[in-house]
């Protein structure tokens, strides 16, 4: 036997060689979730998309997309790749980009993990960041600038992952075939998040076909995600989920997702879907993003209402390795309120009886109402401030502008009661409005915070959950008020 001959059998007995990454995509494995399952009436399966070259489900669509641009003549030799996304779509573009010779450039929100940003640049790709709060039709949101870029770039093409049936496609070619084959045809239960639709809407398509209407689809979303009903309000977890920014005029939902596919939309809470990420983590060795905790929080749920015949698998979009600086950052969890006291010290939480809710200002206002907020009255009062939040049509502001909790990402600044002194009472605030107050997580030390605090900061938003729920005073986290 030959040299070339011993090679070539070599090659055929071992598996899987692939002559490209591009091969590599997909065929991921199945990982029972043994001890997070554990009790459960039905087994919990895990289908490890973060296994897949760039880390993500999304390598799957960015094949799609790019092969089926190439079929149609969209994408030319040479051309350019462009795409609005928040980050993982980006990851797998670049990949696909950077092995068919193509230039990439991915716009990204600003709120995108320090992680998944260097990720791209490590690709290649150019990175274009633009505000994450802004609404629908503004020309610097994700998508209209990508948008923008692609029809001031010669040979560009967008590959519009929310519209592009490229997308979904992906998923009833591959995923969808993927799972029943390794189930044999007995998964009875499919979980998986809702950021672009595609995933969901393609997997489920198939197994629904495959199974003839047997299997149910379960679609997981973040708690104030629009697709499960929420306000639409900003969250933590990235990746998964529909933010609608108050002053979008009409709410478009990508085309990639069918609404119908899905049985069930479960919601899940930021903190419950990071407090499943750790156990993946410390219980199963598993490393995932926040969209698969939420994923597998509500698979979880799933299994509690299954019998012991029923198979349940949850798809995991991502790698945790993309998030080291948030979720899996302790010093981000303590700012952001997701990490309470250990009862050993006192806490910014312990000062939240005394100081009461946030008030909250419409930050289309006048002064007259900004004052009823504030509980001015012609006397002059002690100072207090207030939020200045969007004007959402969900979730209006109650009495006296008080609500339990206030999204980050909807406050647009802060109000002194003293910014008010001399105005007439029709006056609108916008023009009074002050910078947004540094803020500061519940479970943090308030010496600590009072030691970072800019000066001339009176107040401070203490957050739980990523979401404000008291303005503490300034003089409060002084050792001699904290300490009562």
């Amino acid at each position: 036997m030959t040299a070339e001959q011993s090679g070539e059998s070599l090659l055929a007995r071992v598996e899987p060689v692939y002559e490209s990454v591009l091969d590599a995509v997909g065929h991921t494995p199945l990982i029972r979730l043994a001890r997070l399952g554990a009790g459960l009436p039905a087994a919990v399966y895990l289908k490890a998309e973060f296994l897949n070259p760039g880390m993500s489900v999304k390598d799957r669509a960015a094949l799609s997309m790019v092969l089926a641009a190439e079929e149609s003549g969209a994408l030319l030799p040479g051309g350019v790749v462009v795409e609005g996304t928040s980050g993982n779509t980006g990851i797998g573009l670049a990949i696909v980009a950077a092995q068919r010779g193509y230039r990439c450039i991915v716009v990204l929100p600003d709120k995108t993990s320090p992680d998944k940003i260097a990720v791209l640049r490590a690709y290649g790709a150019e990175v274009v960041l633009t505000p994450s709060a802004l609404p629908a039709h503004h020309p610097e949101q994700v998508r209209n600038l990508a948008r923008t870029i692609t029809a001031q770039t010669a040979g560009a093409w967008l590959a519009d992952q929310y519209d592009n049936p490229a997308n979904p496609r992906a998923h009833v070619e591959t995923t969808g075939p993927e799972l029943w084959r390794q189930t044999a045809g007995r998964i009875t239960h499919f979980v998986a998040g809702i950021g672009t639709g595609g995933t969901i809407s393609g997997t489920g398509r198939y197994l629904k076909e495959a199974s003839s209407g047997t299997v149910r689809v379960i679609g997981a979303d973040p708690t104030t995600s629009v697709y499960g009903g929420g306000d639409g309000s900003p969250y933590a977890v990235e990746s998964i989920g529909h933010y609608l920014h108050p002053e979008t005029a009409e709410d478009v939902w990508p085309q990639s997702y069918d609404k119908s596919v899905a049985d069930e939309i479960l919601r899940i809470g930021d903190r419950e879907s990071i407090q499943t990420v750790y156990r993946l983590a410390r219980e199963e060795g598993l490393l995932v993003g926040g969209s698969s905790g939420t994923a597998v929080a509500a698979a979880l749920r799933v299994a509690r209402d299954a019998t012991p015949g029923d198979l349940v698998v949850v798809l995991a979009p991502d790698s945790g390795r993309g998030y080291l600086s948030t979720y899996f950052s302790e010093a981000w969890l303590l700012a952001k309120g997701f990490q309470d006291g250990d009862g050993t010290r006192p806490t910014l939480g312990d000062l939240i009886p005394a100081a009461g809710p946030a008030l909250a200002v419409r930050s289309r206002a006048t002064v007259a109402e900004a004052r009823i907020v504030l509980g001015l009255s012609e006397e002059p009062a002690a100072d207090r401030s207030a939020l200045v939040v969007f004007d959402r049509q969900a979730g209006q502001i109650g009495q006296a502008g008080q609500a339990d909790s206030w999204a980050v990402g909807d406050v647009v600044g802060s109000l002194p009661s003293s910014a008010l002194l001399g105005l007439p009472d029709d006056e609108p605030i916008a023009d009074h409005v002050q910078p947004a107050l540094g803020s500061a997580g519940a479970g943090e030390d308030p010496a600590t915070v009072l030691a970072r605090l800019p000066e001339g900061q009176a107040w401070v938003p203490v957050l739980f959950d990523g979401r404000i729920v008291a303005l503490v005073p300034r003089v409060a986290l002084s050792s001699d008020h904290s300490d009562q």
